[in-house]
């Protein structure tokens, strides 16, 4: 067995045990209402730098302007609870047209 078959069944079993470990410890393992308020915290937080990395880079330099705006304009869409469909044809469509337009 060569390292990089190894390597893919160690990562394989470890994701399983790691997906596994919540179903387990469900109902055993309490936490105190501080470390659960830090992780919801932190939770936003890792979204929000996904989101903001994914909107203004592309290949190590900054992407543009219309990807910014059609993110921006389907966050607006998507606070005013506007349908799934809706959001991302709005955020779509508004960096095409300013694309289109010469807005990159």
């Amino acid at each position: 067995m060569s390292a990089t078959v190894a390597m893919m069944l160690a990562l394989a079993v470890g994701t399983y045990a790691f997906r596994l470990v919540g179903p387990v410890l469900h109902g055993r393992v309490e936490l105190p209402p501080r470390v659960q308020e830090l992780l919801s915290a932190g939770a936003v937080v890792l979204l929000t730098a996904l989101l903001a990395t994914g909107a203004l880079t592309e290949g190590g330099g900054f992407a543009g302007w219309a990807r910014p705006i059609g993110v921006l304009v389907g966050g607006v869409l998507a606070w005013r609870r506007a349908p799934f469909v809706v959001v991302v044809l709005g955020a779509a469509g508004t960096a095409a047209v300013l694309r289109a337009c010469g807005m990159m």
